[in-house]
């Protein structure tokens, strides 16, 4: 008899040292030993020949990392992770990009935040200032990114203000303007007041509810325009005629060269009520009080006539010849007047085309966006000093009142100066310029190589580069590398393959500070050939767009490309166009022979081969996070759980106080660490802006948590007993859906589709671990012989997991069991281990077939679907507790599944946790009754059918009845001949238990 016995002493219950909650004192040790020692490690092990280069978009080194940067940076470091996994050796050396004018204003404010003046400051000053910042922000940023667990050199990183990659940048530069491809121009570019100094395209963000001072002005048109078709005796030169134009920015009139017409637009001829004159305008009806006079004329014909500005021409000499009228194919007639006025120092369309007709470039505004006394010749303090875009427009409107016909507010699109957040403007002044259209066509070329990710990003990397011709390469600002130009006393500047070679050298023995630190006429600067001509010599004061700086990066892989660049689809205009444009550059191959265009286009000119884009992190609402909306969220709010609200109070649980709760706090959210960061990244579909919330971060929490709980458990009933144990029906089945969960896991890996991965993972983990096989080994595991596949589900687990939950993944793996610790067969951790490595070693134990199983598997899944469903019916009406409590007969109609079931029906009561399972044919008169005893009177019944194929005769019954046996006190199982009795296999364990003791204790 069992007797009393506590049969839990004799069970084998899981006895794993993982603990159910993290442990937050003995997390920097697990992070330094999946990151540092692990990146360590696999530079020697892996081999040279097999190397993955990610090379890291730099970023910007002036504040504290937030959401977006962690995202950045964490799918780089799961990239990289799973290439270790594949047996590449990763080389990942991280980059700060630290030059630039944030860094510069910043370094400022600091600086005046102290009671200290700045504006005295000498470059030298400002930019040793500038550095200090940038190098303390550098090494503040490397810290929060090491505690995200991402794995790198983090000692050979580099800046863009190294010495070593200042002077790569330069050689760069210096091949460029060897190849012709650099160029100075007095032309328009992006001018930003508030920084003051020009911009590139990818440096401006767009406010659609801008508000401009608009206008309609008249000017004066003047030459014989009787000679106009339909306008004889009708018109005559000594009228008062006007071209009447409609502007946005009034503030450009001073600037006004000419007048733009459309050949092919019919231009009526108005008058207005109370004004004189005759009016000519392309849509009559968009101004109040306008009145036909029944003369109509082409823009071809306007192009006859002058006009004078009346800012700056005698508009009562109507003698004179006048500016110049042309045709512009830019001019709309869906808007405005048809006429548009042209100012070639403000605007880009009208630089072209007054370019053409050989016109001058006028531009009356300084660096700070003012009027200069030019604007106004007449009175040059008129205008002097007031801001174009802060009352300018209406400074210049008074200057002409008479000619103006109307004035409003236009709300529009316009662009801003992405770190202000002030209004720019388009101003003409002398620049360097790299020309892209020289090498757009090789660079369009190198992208059919690369593989974009997603695929969308192809096309909108394209569309940018297509609609460049140049790029403004020169800022105005200290802190910065600087270009290395040398100007005489004309003003004219000299750049040579030789002069800047011998820059070079000199920032090479002196330091780059010394070109602004040394006296402006130091000789030293200047190269041998130009020492002994009767002039003098000045550098430069401008320094190199910082996409220039960070788009040179690719130098430090030498002339390698790198497997994969990953950065926000905002770098579509940023680092991957600058990165691109400046190699190709560096490296096309410049024979214009169409044999050498066609052999050489995008062979390896391309930085990446693999391009790879994410989207921005989102607030809860779908908001995009920014200071002033005050939702900014910290990757340190993720780690430390204090996002999440706190866990409401367990049902009938008393509030107490203790010594690790006093004052009865409410029980919050465990402190995950970078796993919960990094578990939230995975799961999003990174490729779209992804949301950062409450309700996310406790989803990510409670599967984190499951992770953990099964990792406990099956590091807890790992025994050595299972290598030389038989494998069961249920463990092979577990086995093939482990290989089936790697490798489409692997395969999404592979795809950079993280989410999906995380989505496979967590579903094998709920259907086939937790709710199949845990359930249907338990029995095994506690009371029998301790075998099965348990080592192989938690080692498969540990590598799908360790590209993302890698601090989890080492306390996992460091709480194995001594005996597994001690098998130097096992000494590589999930992380170093080859991802598709065998988890079975003698293949031999595998004695059912691939075919076979798959053919059982979901015969088997239907009826133990029917088994639960019919078990719930039994529970809610109150007739079954535990399943085990359960015998089951599956009547089957279809030969085939039935015999699949038949040939497994010994192992199925373990697999449906069940005391017996029968499988029969359906006799037809067992339909309500299956049992083969038919004059037994059963306490209850209950039935679910399945589908076992797609034929009707391949369905089925699944019969849950009471058992017949016993509950055998030692595993519960009812199948104990006698009550209070051990079953036949757990009394054999027993007896054979007392029997090692005897011999072991000498009785």
């Amino acid at each position: 008899m069992a007797g009393g016995k506590n049969w839990n002493a004799a069970l084998r219950l899981p006895k794993g040292t993982l603990q159910n909650r993290p442990q937050p004192h003995l997390r920097d040790h697990h992070i330094k030993e999946c990151t540092d020692e692990f990146y360590k490690w696999q530079a020697t092990h892996r081999p040279a020949d097999n190397e993955f280069v990610l090379h890291d978009g730099p970023p910007y080194a002036n504040g504290d990392l937030h959401a977006g940067h962690a995202l950045n940076k964490i799918l780089k470091d799961i990239i990289n992770r799973v290439k270790v996994q594949q047996g590449r050796r990763v080389k990942y050396i991280p980059g700060w990009d630290c030059h630039g004018l944030p860094i510069e204003l910043k370094a400022l404010e600091e600086i005046t935040a102290k009671g200290k003046g700045t504006s005295k400051m000498s470059p030298g000053a400002i930019r040793k200032a500038a550095r200090e910042l940038a190098s303390k922000t550098v090494l503040k940023q490397m810290k929060s990114f090491q505690s995200y667990a991402v794995m790198a050199d983090w000692e050979a990183r580099w800046t863009t203000m190294d010495k070593e990659f200042e002077i790569k940048q330069l050689r760069l530069f210096q091949k460029m303007v060897k190849r012709g491809l650099v160029y100075r121009k007095f032309k328009p570019v992006y001018w930003s007041p508030s920084s003051g100094t020009a911009l590139a395209e990818a440096e401006l963000e767009y406010n659609e509810k801008h508000v401009s001072k608009d206008a309609w002005v008249a000017f004066r048109l003047v030459g014989n325009c009787s000679k106009i078709p339909g306008t004889k005796g009708v018109l005559e030169p000594w009228m008062k005629l006007y071209a009447l134009v409609w502007t946005t920015t009034p503030w450009t009139l001073p600037a006004n060269q000419a007048l733009a017409v459309r050949d092919d637009l019919v231009y009526h001829a108005v008058q207005l009520e109370g004004r004189e004159g005759i009016y000519f305008i392309h849509n009559p009806e968009g101004i109040e009080g306008a009145s036909e006079i029944g003369v109509e004329v082409k823009g071809s014909d306007l192009t006859k006539l002058g006009y004078l500005n009346p800012v700056h021409d005698d508009v009562d000499d109507w003698t004179q010849r006048g500016r110049k009228i042309f045709h512009a194919p830019f001019v709309r007639d869906d808007s405005g007047t048809g006429i548009v006025h042209c100012a070639p120092g403000h605007g880009f369309d009208d630089y072209l085309a007054c370019q053409d007709l050989g016109l001058p470039v006028v531009a009356p505004v300084d660096n700070n966006g003012c009027f200069t006394d030019e604007a106004y010749p007449r009175d040059p303090a008129r205008l002097k000093g007031i801001s174009v875009t802060e009352g300018g427009s209406d400074a210049v409107l008074k200057l002409i009142p008479d000619y103006i016909i109307k004035t409003g507010k236009y709300t529009h699109k316009y662009p801003y100066d992405w770190r202000t957040k002030k209004p720019i403007i388009i101003r003409a002044t002398a620049q360097w310029f790299a020309d892209v259209g020289s090498i757009k066509e090789p660079a369009l070329a190198a992208l059919e190589e690369v593989r974009f990710v997603p695929e969308s990003g192809k096309n909108r990397l394209a569309a940018f580069i297509k609609s460049r011709s140049e790029w403004c390469i020169s800022r105005q600002r200290a802190w910065g590398v600087p270009i290395p130009a040398l100007y005489d006393a004309k003003g004219e500047a000299i750049m040579t393959d030789e002069s800047i070679d011998h820059i070079i050298s000199v920032i090479q023995e002196r330091g780059i500070d010394a070109w602004w630190n040394d006296d402006p006429h130091e000789p030293a600067w200047i190269p041998e050939s130009l020492r002994n001509r009767k002039t003098t010599y000045t550098r430069g004061c401008d320094t190199m767009d910082v996409w220039f700086d960070s788009g040179s990066s690719w130098t430090q892989m030498g002339n390698k490309e790198a497997d994969v660049y990953l950065e926000g689809t905002d770098q579509h205009r940023g680092w991957f166009q600058s990165s691109l444009l400046t190699r190709v550059a560096a490296m096309v191959n410049q024979d214009p022979s169409p044999q050498s265009t066609t052999n050489t286009l995008g062979l390896g000119l391309s930085p990446f081969q693999t391009l790879i884009t994410h989207g921005f992190t989102l607030d809860k609402e779908g908001k995009k996070m920014s200071k002033s909306l005050g939702n900014i969220i910290s990757a340190d709010q993720v780690m430390d759980g204090s996002l999440l609200p706190p866990l409401p109070p367990r049902k009938g649980s008393k509030p107490t106080t203790t010594p690790s709760n006093p004052g009865n706090k409410p029980t919050t959210y465990d402190a995950l660490g970078p796993d919960a960061l990094r578990l939230w990244i995975a799961s999003s579909d990174y490729t779209g802006d992804i949301v950062l919330g409450t309700p996310v971060l406790q989803t990510v929490h409670q599967v984190l948590l499951k992770y953990r709980t099964i990792l406990k458990m099956l590091s807890g009933s790992l025994h050595p007993a299972s290598r030389i144990a038989p494998l069961t029906a249920v463990d092979q089945i577990a086995l093939l859906q482990l290989q089936d969960t790697m490798k489409e896991v692997g395969k999404h890996y592979d795809n950079y589709e993280f989410n999906k991965a995380y989505a496979r993972l967590n579903k094998w983990i709920i259907n086939d671990v937790s709710a199949f096989y845990l359930e249907a080994s338990k029995d095994r595991l506690y009371c029998g012989d301790g075998g099965g596949v348990i080592e192989q589900l938690f080692i498969g687990l540990l590598r799908m997991l360790a590209p993302v939950t890698p601090v989890l993944v080492t306390e996992a793996w460091n709480h194995r069991p001594a005996w597994l610790k001690e098998d130097t067969s096992m000494s590589l951790s999930p992380l170093q281990q080859l991802y598709d490595a065998p988890l079975i070693d003698d293949p031999a134990r595998l004695d059912i077939s691939e075919q076979e199983l798959r053919e059982a598997i979901p015969i088997i899944m239907a009826a133990n679907s029917a088994i639960k469903t019919a078990s719930e019916k039994a529970r809610l009406d109150k007739k079954l507790g535990s399943g085990l409590a359960c015998r089951v007969v599956l009547v089957v109609n279809g030969p085939k599944a039935r015999g699949i079931l038949q040939k497994f029906e010994k192992e199925l009561d373990a697999m449906f946790v069940v005391s017996g399972v029968n499988v029969v044919p359906n006799n037809n008169n067992n339909n309500n009754n299956p049992d083969d005893n038919k004059d037994e009177k059963l306490e209850w019944v209950y039935s679910e059918g399945f589908v076992t194929g797609e034929e009707k005769e391949e369905e089925g019954i699944a019969w849950v009845l009471p058992p017949r046996d016993h509950k055998c006190p030692r595993c519960w199982r009812y199948v104990s001949p006698k009550e209070d009795e051990l079953c036949g296999r757990c009394g054999e364990l027993e007896a054979a238990a007392t029997e090692a003791l005897a011999n072991k204790t000498g009785n």
